[in-house]
């Protein structure tokens, strides 16, 4: 079990509604914890993610360390973000929790998939199979965020946090990943848009470096590029990925100060 850093427990996000995306599991499954100790009382925690079972065992494991102390109000949503369906029934649990006493909306887009990246770009002639995989990864991630910023709308006392967990990937070209590549830098962008257009609205894109998750074995298991995995591989066996506890960590701290410029890309390895 996942607890936050030490020192910050006097400080926090105020009493909020705090939605995660892809929750169930890995990074999404920490974030969630971390950030259970930094909800005021009469906040609540939103949980997305495909799969109920592990849903429910985040939420359990939260209520009994945190849920006592805080009164802090869990939820689970079933729901399948590449789909319209998914993404409208994420939005209508969020109204449900609609109150004037909220003071804080935080958003962090975590779902994301890595995609087919035993492939080079050059095999991507199906544009069903890549419209596929940029419905999750983008169009569900946007669509997502501007309906929670519709149903959630600028007024005085509500502070409106947007996190999208981002990666190197969004900046740097990774042979085999064009799918995942694309996707990342897709939402970097997007999300700069989005820090442009709405001023009142605090946009970080968090790169949280090479985690130990089940992503990462996949990419040393069946990366295309020999090079690239090779050098997971290396990373794995000299114990230089980070755990998602310590990642987390950073962007709790990054969360709590509030001063990172609206729309930035900032990497764990920069903090």
């Amino acid at each position: 079990m996942e607890d936050v850093i030490s020192g910050e427990s006097c400080r926090n996000l105020g009493r909020a509604l705090c939605i995660i995306t892809g929750a169930s599991k890995g990074y999404g499954r920490t974030l969630a914890f971390q950030l259970s100790c930094l909800l005021k009382p009469g906040s609540v925690l939103l949980l997305v993610a495909r799969t109920a079972d592990q849903l429910n065992e985040v939420k359990e494991d939260i209520v009994t360390l945190y849920g006592g102390q805080n009164k802090l109000d869990v939820r689970c949503v079933q729901a399948d973000l590449e789909k319209t369906e998914g993404m409208e029934k994420t939005l209508q649990a969020a109204k449900e929790t609609l109150s004037s006493e909220m003071e804080h909306l935080l958003l962090i887009n975590n779902a994301a998939s890595l995609g087919d990246v035993s492939r080079f770009a050059q095999t991507f002639t199906d544009p069903e199979e890549v419209n596929r995989y940029l419905s999750l990864n983008v169009s569900g991630a946007l669509s997502l965020t501007a309906g929670v910023l519709q149903a959630f709308p600028r007024r005085l006392g509500l502070r409106r946090t947007v996190v999208n967990i981002s990666s190197l990937c969004a900046l740097k070209p990774f042979p085999s990943w064009v799918l995942y590549c694309t996707g990342k830098a897709a939402r970097d962008m997007m999300f700069r848009v989005l820090a442009e257009e709405e001023p009142d609205v605090r946009v970080l894109s968090y790169a949280p470096g090479p985690l130990d998750t089940d992503m990462q074995l996949q990419a040393r298991r069946f990366s295309g590029d020999l090079t690239l995995r090779r050098a997971f591989c290396s990373m794995c066996s000299e114990g230089q990925l980070l755990s998602c506890r310590e990642s987390g960590a950073k962007l709790m701290k990054l969360l709590l100060d509030d001063d990172f410029p609206s729309g930035a890309h900032l990497d764990f390895y920069e903090l």
